[in-house]
């Protein structure tokens, strides 16, 4: 194998495109409005380098133990260590290496952000071992490992998130993460030939429609978890004001609440990824739905350029 090539397959084993999960660690900062202060900024960011070392050490040793069921899996056994591009010791070295190097540099942010850098290790650690094998148990790992990156980055940047934004992290998580299994249910069951339980144990203990009803569930939580969370935060920051675009004699209502237009494209959001799950048969990666969705995609973008015009110059 030429080292090219070989770069190329240790590329695809750490999963790069799977660190878009990690901005969540931004969000405490950003709805604090301490996303412009410049040191508090640089340890969450380097909070978020951590992570990404940390996601990627977890990955592999979930493909080290998977690499069996991944070579029956109709898309997973084009994975690296599946379809035998790199040995199984070397994927194991370069996750030992990662997970040491991004724990040791976690000491360096706060011994908080440390601890919960080795919790979410040691989540994904038993998800690969054990609860991925156990119905509900592993949608609730899953989801975990969203809402501890939205927590990290609240204590590496020492700052305060609010309890109704926490909220709609957990719920997207949960959303997401029942999306990721009803993609990997409709997408193994249209391969007649291929044994559900053999690829994934609990897969065959979902029904489609129980998939539904949780995914409605959440999805409806998050709409009302977001909805409250705009109508009651108050993000404190760098803000001009905009009484020179608004006159006094306008309900204060007009002045004081810019943040529950977000709600828009938040619902466009939910209802464009739900069409993604049970039309494109897609949501097993929500990182790959993100970037192929255009439409999903502009609609994030604008979502987050309406959060920083209204956290940091318009005001809430």
């Amino acid at each position: 194998m030429t080292t090219n090539r070989l770069e190329l397959n240790i590329i695809r084993l750490l999963r790069p495109r799977q660190w878009i999960k990690n901005i969540a660690i931004f969000a405490a900062i950003t709805f604090s409005g301490q996303l412009f202060d410049l040191d508090i900024l640089g340890r969450v960011t380097a909070g978020f380098l951590i992570f990404c070392g940390l996601s990627s050490a977890s990955y592999i040793i979930n493909d080290v133990f998977d690499i069996e069921k991944d070579k029956l899996h109709p898309f997973k056994k084009f994975r690296p260590l599946a379809h035998g591009d790199i040995s199984t010791p070397v994927a194991i070295s370069i996750a030992i290496a990662l997970m040491i190097s991004s724990i040791y540099f976690s000491l360096y942010i706060t011994p908080s952000f440390f601890v919960v850098a080795v919790a979410y290790f040691a989540i994904q650690l038993f998800y690969s071992m054990f609860f991925k094998g156990i119905t509900i148990i592993d949608i609730l790992a899953i989801a975990s490992g969203y809402i501890i990156r939205v927590y990290a980055g609240e204590l590496a940047g020492e700052s305060h998130i609010s309890v109704w934004l926490l909220l709609t992290a957990i719920s997207l998580a949960l959303f997401l993460a029942i999306g990721k299994r009803r993609s990997e249910l409709t997408l193994i069951s249209q391969n007649k030939e291929t044994n559900i339980a053999a690829i994934r144990k609990t897969l065959s203990h979902y029904s489609e429609r129980l998939l539904d009803v949780y995914a409605s569930i959440f999805a409806t939580s998050i709409f009302i978890s977001y909805s409250l969370f705009t109508f009651l935060e108050n993000p404190q920051g760098f803000k001009p004001g905009i009484n020179i675009i608004l006159p006094d004699f306008l309900p204060a209502f007009f002045q004081r609440k810019w943040l529950m237009i977000t709600i828009i494209p938040v619902v466009y959001g939910l209802m464009r990824y739900l069409q993604d799950i049970y039309e494109k048969h897609e949501g097993e990666s929500p990182e790959k739905v993100l970037l192929s969705d255009k439409a999903l995609l502009s609609t994030v973008i604008l979502w987050i350029i309406m959060v920083l015009v209204i956290v940091y110059i318009v005001g809430p």
